[in-house]
């Protein structure tokens, strides 16, 4: 048995190994920075290059032209990094860069308080980049799931060919808790597609099917590999050609919603005879779990669904848990950034008959088992 104390930070830097990561750059930021320092330890002795930026602009660049050599990289900040990093990871989306970029959120905003915890940054994630585009974004709830959806955030930035989020928080990434690596099936490892080359095909660094992503070749082999941050035809070369431009834009968005059923990881569960569901993510849904096991002790049953992958939203999956229940509850360590896509979902699929229930809080402080009893025992 592979039973390990350690904490979410130190999870994600075993997982990003594990996946196969080869370089990290990053600069120091509380609560991120233990990633850092044990990639630091880890990643040299196996052949990897681990760098401190001297910010987090430059450190960004760094994994850009790594990855675009490619490097399987990894990065890792807090909020005020990731309003940082945002120019960069609009060039990764629009250049088809694959990374995979943890953000151990703090409480906001701006730089807030260093040593609390918030979900306060998950739609910032989701947008933050120009132009709107679909982003990837994987919520762990502890040091196992740190470990594990960080292997899926480097699969998932393989297949797509895209910038993948992790949205921990400080107390996940930060609290050491008893991690056994054996009691989960773990992924296949997913590669990067090469380009297969023969003598009737010239490659074209952006061309793909309307729903994937292109065949790599990395910068600096003996094939000239153009990469551009401006609107680009398929060749590389940019275009004002407004058919072109309509492709690639609708490639981009189609690769990512195309696949959300292989990006949607989640867990559930549903107790019998239960009427209400309370939908939460992050380091929330352990004391919501903890909440409805003792209110069923005390003959209330309460169902669960713990949401891992937030972005793309899980649509179909949030319809299929949600509609045995009259009530959803939905839980969260901010003050409502995600309740409405579930909303959103259930007007779109006509669920009108749903009666919705929200909690938020950002103080600071974790939401507790009392605190989420008391707010299902009030519907």
């Amino acid at each position: 048995m592979a039973l390990s104390f350690m904490e979410g930070n130190e999870a994600v830097a075993r997982g990003a190994i594990a996946a196969g990561c080869t370089f990290f750059a990053g600069y120091p930021i509380t609560p991120a920075t233990t990633i850092f320092a044990n990639m630091l330890t880890m990643l040299p002795s196996k052949g990897g290059i681990c760098i401190q930026g001297e910010d987090e602009i430059a450190s960004m660049g760094y994994c850009i032209g790594a990855s675009m050599a490619g490097k399987k990289v990894l990065t890792a900040t807090s909020g005020p990094g990731i309003s940082l990093y945002s120019e960069q990871i609009s060039f990764a989306i629009g250049s088809e860069i694959p990374m995979v970029i943890v953000d151990v959120q703090r409480l906001g905003p701006s730089t807030g308080s260093a040593t609390r915890g918030a979900d306060g940054d998950v739609q910032f994630l989701r947008w933050c980049n120009t132009g709107g585009f679909p982003m990837v974004v994987l919520a762990p709830k502890d040091a196992l799931d740190c470990y594990l959806l960080t292997l899926h955030a480097f699969n998932f930035s393989e297949m797509l060919r895209c910038p993948v989020f992790i949205a921990s928080n400080k107390e996940i990434g930060m609290t050491r808790e008893s991690v056994d690596l054996d009691s989960v099936k773990l992924p296949p490892i997913i590669e990067r597609k090469y380009f297969q080359s023969n003598q009737n095909s010239n490659y074209l660094p952006f061309e793909a099917a309307q729903n994937s992503a292109p065949d790599f070749l990395p910068i600096g082999d003996r094939t000239l590999v153009r990469q551009t941050s401006s609107t680009h035809a398929p060749d590389g070369y940019i275009t004002i050609d407004p058919n072109v431009i309509a492709q690639t834009q609708e490639r981009l968005i189609n690769k990512i919603e195309s696949a959300q059923d292989k990006l949607t990881l989640y867990e559930s569960n549903h107790r019998k005879g239960a009427d209400t569901l309370v939908i939460s993510y992050g380091v929330t849904s352990r004391a919501v779990e903890d909440a409805c096991s003792k209110l069923e002790k005390n003959g209330h049953r309460i169902s669960t669904l713990t949401l891992k992958t937030l972005f793309p939203v899980p649509q179909k999956l949030i319809c299929e848990e949600s509609a045995p229940y009259r009530r959803i509850v939905v839980i969260e360590m901010n003050m409502g950034q995600y309740i409405d896509n579930i909303e959103r979902v259930f007007f779109k699929n006509k669920m009108h008959d749903k009666k919705i229930d929200f909690y938020g809080q950002m103080n600071g402080v974790l939401i507790t088992p009392a605190k989420i009893m008391e707010v299902i025992s009030n519907g």
